[in-house]
């Protein structure tokens, strides 16, 4: 078996996922599928290049090694790609981000920027993800959080531009909840709620759990999509974490927490010398939501934020 560019994707998609179960799922096959093909790959080259463990497969030092070589071959083939469609179609600007309010301003910004250029959104909820496809060439650039005390993964070689360097993360709960009354609540007066958190969301489950630790709670947790936890906030059922520049909502009461404990940083990730100017398009619509939002709007003046200052 000769080697092709779709082993070496999964090589790395299976070192990235840490297991061929979620490596599988992301390429789209079955793990047996993924499974023979790993050991036909094994087998041309002659060597072990993961581990299989309890929790998952992780690189031998000849695997290490494998993928170090293969990683820049997956990039430059991506950019090959890119670059000829580029040449064939036009300009082209491929955006990959989590969820956010500013999405819809920043894309009008650009379409003005770059009125001959053809663009493209990816939303995603993990963030790591989308980095991976930055540096792959799958994308030209990338919006993402990276949730506090759980650093993303960033791939060698993409220039990060931070946004945010710390984006207090507000709660939301129902309308008529008691501490809706107040205009800034306590972790401890939404102790006895049940929280709904999307654990599919790069480190957000792991950053409000130490919350808790470090506030001595423990409150019974849903573990759920943000879209079914917005119906389960309405009917009383949860409150939730949520972006600052969220709201305002008729339905539900969003509320900055006392002494920020959950936090964000945001940040634009690009290929070197790709589409950097973007940067500041994306800055003036991040600010546009924000002082949309006037609990945040208050929060950014108490905190004498930079965000404030005229673009």
């Amino acid at each position: 078996m000769e080697l092709e560019v779709r082993h070496l994707r999964a090589l790395c998609a299976i070192a990235d996922a840490g297991s061929l179960h979620k490596a599988a799922r992301q390429l789209g096959v079955s793990q047996p599928s993924l499974t023979t093909q790993l050991r036909r790959i094994e087998r041309a080259l002659d060597g072990e290049l993961f581990l299989r463990e309890r929790t998952g497969c992780r690189p031998t030092p000849f695997g290490r090694a494998v993928l170090g070589r293969a990683r820049p071959l997956l990039a430059d083939m991506a950019a090959l790609v890119a670059e000829a469609r580029a040449q064939a179609h036009g300009p082209r600007l491929r955006i990959g981000s989590t969820a956010s309010r500013a999405l819809p301003g920043w894309l009008r910004r650009l379409h003005r920027r770059l009125p001959g250029t053809e663009t493209s959104l990816l939303v995603d909820v993990s963030a790591n993800a989308l980095l991976r496809m930055v540096a792959a060439g799958q994308l030209d650039v990338a919006f993402v959080h990276e949730v506090e005390g759980s650093p993303l993964r960033l791939p060698e070689g993409l220039q990060t531009h931070v946004l945010m360097e710390r984006e207090p993360q507000f709660v939301s709960m129902p309308r008529d909840h008691p501490a809706a009354r107040q205009e800034i609540v306590s972790l401890g007066d939404l102790a006895a709620d049940r929280w709904a958190v999307d654990p599919s969301v790069d480190g957000e489950w792991d950053g409000l759990r130490r919350v808790f630790a470090g506030a001595g709670l423990d409150p019974p947790v849903l573990h759920t999509d943000y879209h079914t936890a917005t119906s389960l906030i309405i009917s009383g059922e949860a409150v939730a974490p949520c972006q600052p520049t969220s709201g305002p909502r008729e339905d539900m009461a969003i509320r900055p927490l006392c002494g920020d404990p959950l936090a964000v940083r945001l940040l634009l990730a690009t290929r070197p010398g790709a589409h950097a100017e973007v940067y500041e398009d994306l800055r003036a619509a991040y600010r546009e939501a924000a002082l949309r939002t006037p609990p945040y709007r208050a929060w950014l003046h108490h905190h004498a934020s930079p965000l404030l200052e005229a673009a």
